[in-house]
């Protein structure tokens, strides 16, 4: 990250990515191919405590700034943010729980996720309303001391992985106005009428995207994070630091994939010299690494503003949208410049430019963000 000269998050960058480098190239190709969850990165992942680094010191975590969750998670998208997925969304969805939850929720879910028994995903999308997220149509219907709730939800990303929690959005009031009559729940997978089922996609092959179907899930009231109705403010706090954080996937992956390109170009010979030396893919080469360091740049910006503690809304919307449009070129190119080695499996740019394919839709569609953006400047 190119924000300021800092050597311990410079450090903590090249760490991570000897340690991403350490499972080999043959890992990563192999659990996506074949749609295989990471379970050996992320476990080695909570072992080094970087899934609770931003979780303050009292709770058992770190205690470190976004921006060392940015520079972290950044190398750790190196091979396909998918990857880095996991992790994204067990530490933003610790600190979620830190921020809003009670001592008691904090104890029950944070704790053992710093350990890896317990994982996080969020539950927002649905099929009928998709990026109109306050027209969610789940409900949760009190009953006594539980919840019951019912509806559906889609492409919820890692939803499946071992003891996962679901930041659950779902609708309390039909009648209050539609971004006040949402709370947000903590929802155990395992819990009575939960049903997952895997989406078959072109992309985002190995931490697995599901459907899930809530049928008349009764969980505690006690799992109700934060007061009912205050879901729509806690689901924009999260998205907010999410999409900073996926944005330094995003980057970390374009980064990944200008690596592969130039050493792809400048390995391969054509009329007798390496391809990179022709001028027309030079210059390529050089806007699609000039676009990879604005967008690292971005997500600099917008960790920074996190750790400001001001609004950082629309900076985490542009990290995320020119992270994901960078992410979605680099990968194109890349397969283009490659010819047709570029199209087979074997090679990494392949699956960067599946990854690059779902990097503009997933977390927030790119209309979206720009949405985010000009409502933020035009105000």
């Amino acid at each position: 990250m190119f924000v300021s000269p800092d050597p311990e998050l410079a450090a903590l960058r090249e760490t991570v990515r000897e340690f991403v480098d350490s499972f080999g190239v043959d890992y990563f190709q192999e659990r996506y191919r074949n749609r295989e969850y990471p379970h050996e990165l992320y476990d080695a992942v909570v072992d080094r405590g970087w899934v609770g680094l931003t979780v303050p010191e009292r709770y058992g975590g770190r205690g470190r700034s976004h921006r060392a969750a940015a520079v972290w998670l950044e190398p750790l998208g190196t091979y396909g943010y998918d990857f880095g997925m996991p992790a994204l969304l067990s530490t933003s969805g610790a600190e979620t729980v830190v921020r809003f939850g009670t001592d008691e929720q904090i104890e029950r879910f944070v704790a053992p996720a710093l350990d890896g028994e317990r994982r996080f995903s969020i539950g927002v999308t649905e099929p009928d309303t998709g990026s109109d997220a306050a027209a969610l149509e789940t409900r949760a219907e009190r009953d006594g001391e539980t919840y019951v709730l019912s509806g559906s939800k889609t492409y919820q990303s890692a939803a499946k992985a071992p003891g996962n929690t679901v930041i659950l959005y779902a609708r309390t009031d039909a009648d209050a106005p539609k971004r006040e009559g949402i709370s947000a729940f903590l929802l155990p997978i395992d819990a009575a009428g939960v049903e997952l089922s895997p989406l078959d996609l072109v992309a985002r092959r190995a931490a697995g995207t599901y459907d899930l179907e809530l049928n008349d899930v009764r969980i505690p009231a006690s799992n109700r994070l934060g007061a009912a109705g205050d879901g729509w403010t806690i689901m924009n706090d999260h998205l907010r630091r999410e999409h900073t954080y996926m944005a330094a996937l995003m980057a970390g992956n374009a980064r990944g994939a200008i690596e592969a390109t130039i050493d792809a170009t400048t390995d391969r010979e054509r009329f007798g010299r390496p391809v990179s030396e022709f001028q027309a893919i030079g210059h390529r080469i050089a806007e699609l690494q000039t676009e990879v360091d604005a967008a690292r740049l971005l997500v600099g910006r917008a960790a920074a503003r996190l750790d400001a503690g001001t609004d950082s809304r629309q900076y985490a919307a542009q990290a995320k949208l020119y992270a994901g449009e960078t992410l979605r070129r680099v990968g194109s190119e890349a397969v283009q410049l490659l010819g047709g080695a570029g199209l087979d499996p074997e090679n990494d740019v392949e699956r960067y430019w599946r990854e690059g394919a779902s990097a503009t839709i997933a977390g927030g569609t790119s209309e979206i963000q720009r949405s985010v953006i000009a409502a933020a400047v035009l105000d």
